[in-house]
């Protein structure tokens, strides 16, 4: 399966870590939270160190996006989810060359809300797909949701190699967030942020310079699922985080890497955080993960497309490249990998 285009796309309202924190102190629910609760979130949003400087978020009131009920929460996703998901595949296309209505499949990946039918309908109609293009929402897959979906793409491409792919990874974050002294929640609304990854795929080579996306694989323990998951909590998504993920992310990560085929010249991550960066460095020695941290600085977490963002800041910055390793992992507990060389 072979790349034609990759493009990103976050909302315009970008905020620092600081205007988080000023914003949370003069929240209307400020006083419901214990004295721990803001030592976390002051420990967080005021350290330079977290490794996040700004976050973007589809709503210009950071008082409004801590401030919804369920309903207004899921109404968030249903809203901004198609429209920044095509703000990334109008850029792919462009890229690309492709017209709309030469795609004959988009599959869709995002965790973060639930519509039926998917957000790939809506994408579809918004940008003008044939009505006989084939359409895949992929839901459940966490953070790591992007590289399994492209593996389904090559699936796809393997039957039917003449065919033009859009593969999209969407999360509107703040739509899971909101104000309670659970430790997850709180450490949520301080680290992830909204944004879109897109990319044009095809099953036959056209340049020899193209990136092809090879040898898939993946690492899933079940026994830590409590570890990392959403929950529901009263119609609201609550995401349980546990200590020791950095851990567990990191080990998964060196399994898979001790299966690769290549000596990749970069491995290209899932910004889940400062701690969980370090602890793949440090699990495999000899890789500084820097397209990783600075998507971490720039946008925080933005679960599945942050793995696709960091590709894209190494494919601008190396021109020289050509062996890369992809890793996403998140909720299941899972781990996916896959190399892109050319």
């Amino acid at each position: 399966m072979y790349l034609s285009s990759l493009a990103t796309a976050n909302p315009t309202h970008s905020f620092s870590q600081r205007e988080t924190w000023k914003s949370l102190q003069l929240h209307p629910d400020a006083g419901a939270l214990k004295g721990r609760s803001w030592n976390l979130l002051e420990k967080i949003l005021t350290n330079t160190s977290s490794g996040i400087e700004s976050r973007q978020f589809s709503s210009p009131d950071l008082t409004s996006i801590f401030h919804q009920n369920a309903q207004e929460l899921n109404r968030s996703f249903e809203i901004h989810s198609p429209d920044l998901a095509c703000s990334a595949l109008q850029e792919a296309l462009l890229k690309a060359n492709v017209n709309a209505d030469e795609i004959d499949a988009l599959i869709l990946c995002t965790c973060t809300g639930y519509l039926c039918p998917g957000p790939s309908s809506y994408v579809a109609e918004k940008i003008g797909l044939r009505t006989d293009a084939y359409l895949l929402d992929l839901v459940g897959l966490g953070c790591g949701a992007a590289i399994p979906t492209l593996r389904a793409a090559e699936g796809y491409l393997a039957a039917n190699p003449s065919h033009k792919v859009a593969m999209i990874a969407v999360e509107i974050s703040s739509a899971a967030f909101y104000i309670d002294d659970d430790p997850g929640v709180l450490i949520s609304l301080c680290l992830f942020g909204d944004g879109a990854a897109a990319a044009i795929l095809t099953g036959e080579k056209t340049d020899e310079h193209q990136w092809k996306f090879h040898d898939f694989d993946t690492c899933h323990i079940p026994e830590n699922r409590e570890k990392i998951r959403f929950t529901n909590a009263g119609g609201k998504l609550k995401n349980q985080l546990h200590r020791s993920v950095p851990g567990l992310a990191a080990g998964a990560v060196n399994s898979l890497f001790e299966k690769r085929v290549f000596h990749p010249q970069q491995i290209l991550a899932h910004s889940g955080g400062r701690d969980v960066i370090e602890a793949i460095e440090t699990a495999i020695p000899g890789y500084h993960l820097l397209e990783t941290r600075e998507i971490l600085r720039r946008h925080g977490n933005m679960s599945s497309p942050s793995v696709l963002f960091a590709l894209a800041e190494r494919l601008g910055s190396h021109p020289e490249d050509n062996q890369l390793w992809l890793t996403a992992f998140g909720a299941g507990f899972a781990a996916h990998s896959c190399h892109i060389s050319r």
